[in-house]
């Protein structure tokens, strides 16, 4: 089992328990952030080894945030994973630019999320 650390970081408190709950049974630590602000503050004190970052999120967004983190020395060298209902093609292209490693979108599907934490965890 993987001692990792996933910062998990959506508005929604359905999405977050059902991410959390699919890293859980996969031997993930999991933090969790309810903002996109409460998020890159969590990335810089808490230290984990990848984010799964929602986009659609109010006041600072994941497309946002993930520029911010992935911009600052202190955070730069966590990967990304945008995760979220934007599924069209430019979506993707943009989430990428702004420095995300991989994209899935809602409704996860369970084994593509863990194959994508796993090959960058």
């Amino acid at each position: 089992m993987s001692s990792k650390r996933i910062l998990v970081v959506d508005d929604s408190p359905t999405d977050r328990h059902h991410l959390s709950e699919m890293l859980v049974r996969k031997g993930y630590n999991v933090i969790t952030a309810e903002s996109a602000e409460d998020g890159i503050a969590k990335a810089k004190t808490d230290k984990p080894d990848l984010i799964v970052m929602d986009v659609v999120m109010p006041g600072v967004n994941g497309f946002q945030a993930t520029r911010t983190l992935t911009g600052d020395d202190a955070t730069k060298h966590i990967p990304i994973i945008l995760c979220t209902s934007k599924n069209q093609d430019t979506d993707r292209v943009w989430g990428m630019r702004q420095g995300a490693k991989d994209y899935v979108t809602k409704p996860v599907n369970e084994s593509e999320l863990i194959g994508k934490v796993a090959a960058l965890a």
